[in-house]
């Protein structure tokens, strides 16, 4: 018989979230609603409003933010950029994070704490409905709700959530079209309808049951901490000359009599009962911590209440509450400001150059060109026009100097927001050449008078004893 198989036991837990067993330990925070809690409330509501309106926000007539991935057009603030902008697009995103990177250099993790959709709809929206319909002493295990509250609960979770979706959705298909799928019926787009289900049911599954394992478990955000944060950046921490050696009330007033030192904090637990990620801030900066100050107003209370100053628990850094004063000199606030300064001055001249028309030249099909006994030469060209405007223009193509256009005028009309290619020959001289190809250019006239000029590379015969032009490819 196989010999007898048992888990071994942990003394502590490995994670916040997890029991020393390895089961999940539920989070329940109470509530501690001192200053910091109603600045972020200010803040949260300041971002889910944002968050809700943007998508319905015109700039130029276009949303504020869509993100269309299906054609590939992605506006931001009135300017649409296309994926073929993929210079543009990756300063974007690289100024995006060395921005994250900077505030947490001086903030520490203040996007997690303030700023996170996760924190700011499960804070401040989800958990407070959640204590309105159970009663937080059955959220602790100390009462029980009727049935029908949690069915209740269960409702408004489902509603909001719908809500988030179809805002989630807005972002990525456009207002219009999603009032068109919420007014429609569902068996008339089947798809659209098993998308809105299926981010209704990640919203459920994420706000009502996965929650802060999001944060500690998944988001990679925590864990680059190690490498975001130095021992000057700003971080919730616990003053340990102040409040150690800790001691209960009663057994502080036996230490004092008695001459015994004794530290502010009173292991009254209320850091680690408000703590939403379930931490104890005593134990010094942790990963799971999202420094969203709960535990600082927690413990501010209750330092007023038994007569001690507030500060405990405070918004410091590592040197500082060492007793250790902060560098003077950080290489990273030298660096991460000039690379932000220049990856945005960078991104504002290329949107101020950013162009209209996209004119390209494509590589033909069949024979590079054709030579007449007059000794003249020509050569097929084609070209890509891309219509970066919301309105259908109209191309006409014009020679320029020795390049001439054969038969008539070659034009072409373009949708708004799409591209399509034109074909035509010009005709140069074959003492043009000198290596086998030459530049030249021609000349593209919108319908509202708007020209172009563009460079074209022209194959033609080789000529050892034609003149090199500066028009000659090497």
């Amino acid at each position: 018989m196989a010999a007898d198989f048992t888990l071994p036991q942990l003394d502590s837990r490995v994670l916040s979230t997890l029991n020393a067993d390895g089961t999940r330990r539920w989070m329940q925070p109470r509530d501690a609603r001192g200053k910091y809690w109603r600045a972020r409330l200010s803040v949260a509501i300041a971002l889910i409003a944002v968050f809700t309106a943007l998508p319905w926000i015109r700039i130029s007539g276009k949303p504020a933010i869509f993100l269309d991935v299906m054609t590939r057009h992605f506006t931001f603030f009135g300017t649409t950029f296309r994926s073929t902008e993929t210079l543009l697009l990756a300063i974007l995103m690289i100024t995006v994070f060395v921005s994250i990177f900077l505030i947490t250099a001086l903030f520490g993790r203040a996007w997690c704490g303030w700023g996170c959709p996760q924190t700011v709809y499960l804070e401040f929206v989800y958990r407070p409905i959640e204590r309105l319909f159970l009663g937080t002493g059955s959220m602790r295990g100390t009462g029980g709700a009727p049935l029908w509250r949690r069915i209740a609960m269960y409702a408004a979770f489902l509603v909001i959530s719908a809500h988030l979706a179809n805002t989630f959705l807005a972002y990525f298909v456009g207002t219009d079209r999603m009032m068109e799928w919420t007014l429609g019926q569902p068996a008339n787009h089947p798809v659209a309808f098993a998308l809105f289900a299926g981010t209704v049911a990640l919203m459920l599954f994420d706000f009502v049951f996965f929650r802060e394992q999001l944060c500690t478990i998944v988001c990679p955000y925590g864990r680059m901490q190690s490498v975001l944060l130095d021992r000057n950046s700003l971080v919730v921490a616990y003053d340990r000359l102040r409040g150690e050696p800790r001691a209960r009330v009663a057994e502080r007033k036996k230490r004092e009599t008695s001459a015994q030192k004794v530290g502010d904090c009173i292991e009254c637990t209320m850091c680690v009962q408000v703590c939403p990620t379930g931490i104890d801030i005593r134990d010094g900066l942790q990963l799971e911590c999202i420094h969203c100050a709960q535990c600082i107003d927690a413990c501010d209370q209750v330092m007023t209440r038994i007569g001690k100053a507030p500060g405990l628990i405070r918004y410091s850094s590592q040197n500082r509450i060492e007793g250790t004063p902060n560098s003077s000199f950080r290489y990273r606030l030298l660096l991460y400001p000039a690379l932000l300064l220049l990856l945005v001055g960078t991104l504002t001249v290329l949107i101020a150059r950013h162009e209209q028309v996209l004119i390209e030249q494509e590589r033909t099909v069949g024979s590079n060109f054709t030579l007449g006994a007059d000794g003249s030469v020509e050569t097929p060209i084609r070209l890509l026009i891309e219509n970066r405007t919301d309105a259908a223009r109209s191309f006409t193509v014009h020679g320029i100097a020795d390049v001439a256009i054969v038969g008539e005028l070659p034009s072409i009309q373009v949708a708004p927001s799409s591209a399509a290619s034109i074909a035509f020959s010009v005709r140069t001289t074959s003492a043009s050449f000198g290596r086998g190809s030459r530049h030249g250019s021609v000349l593209i006239r919108d319908d509202l008078g708007v020209t172009q000029a563009e460079i074209l590379s022209i194959a033609g015969p080789f000529n050892a004893t034609g003149s090199m032009t500066t028009g000659d490819w090497p």
